[in-house]
């Protein structure tokens, strides 16, 4: 009886355990105003100088949260932080999360969650949620590195780096990683990198600069 017992409670215990979560595939875009693609000697001559803002952009090819699917929704922060971002030391700034003016109350809500959960301390201060139309578009290139993101007052275009002309010292490496968790992404050329707007009481227009991420992101 006691053995029954103890297995009758183990059943009932494992009956109440949540399902794990859903996993969530999509495509991923980030900008910075500083080189990501570089040599250890040009970042170290720009830190606290620039990279202190950038564009994160999320489209959700495949998955849900709890019980809302994410399908085709997307999602972009945008962050003016303190320092150059990447540092070990860098102290969370400001942020702006956008999310997708199709998606339902409960969608947008499951959204920033995601955007929150893998960038951590960069939007940890977020100043404002905007909804508006998200357009983030991965082209076909020769370096799989071209796309386009356009949200809000945000804009990024980005373009392959060239093996000749975009090189500086010879020594580049992919030297600052992607500012969100669980991504596969190569660097990019961010031909245009854009915010214009009142929440920072700052803007920046930035372009022609190897500061950008193009890839994919996979989390749960």
């Amino acid at each position: 009886m006691a053995r029954f017992g103890f297995i009758a409670a183990m059943a009932a215990f494992a009956f109440v355990l949540p399902a794990p979560s859903a996993e969530i595939t999509g495509q991923y875009v980030e900008a910075r105003t500083c080189d990501v693609y570089t040599g250890p000697c040009f970042a170290n001559a720009d830190t606290s100088i620039t990279g202190r803002h950038a564009v994160i952009a999320w489209k959700i090819d495949k998955g849900r949260s709890g019980s809302e699917q994410l399908d085709g929704l997307g999602v972009v922060a945008v962050i003016a932080a303190r320092d150059t971002l990447g540092l070990k030391q860098v102290v969370a700034g400001k942020a702006i999360i956008i999310v997708d003016e199709k998606a339902t109350p409960a969608q947008k809500a499951a959204l920033i969650d995601l955007a929150q959960k893998h960038t951590g301390i960069l939007l940890e201060n977020t100043v404002s949620i905007q909804s508006a139309p998200i357009n983030i578009e991965i082209c076909e290139c020769k370096g799989n590195s071209c796309a386009k993101v356009t949200a809000g007052k945000a804009t990024v275009t980005t373009r392959c780096l060239d093996a000749h002309h975009d090189k500086a010292c010879g020594n580049e490496t992919a030297f600052y990683p992607p500012l969100s968790k669980g991504v596969v992404a190569r660097p990019a050329m961010a031909a245009e990198h854009s915010y214009i707007g009142k929440e920072f009481n700052e803007s920046w227009r930035d372009g022609e600069r190897r500061g950008a991420y193009v890839g994919t992101f996979q989390v749960r």
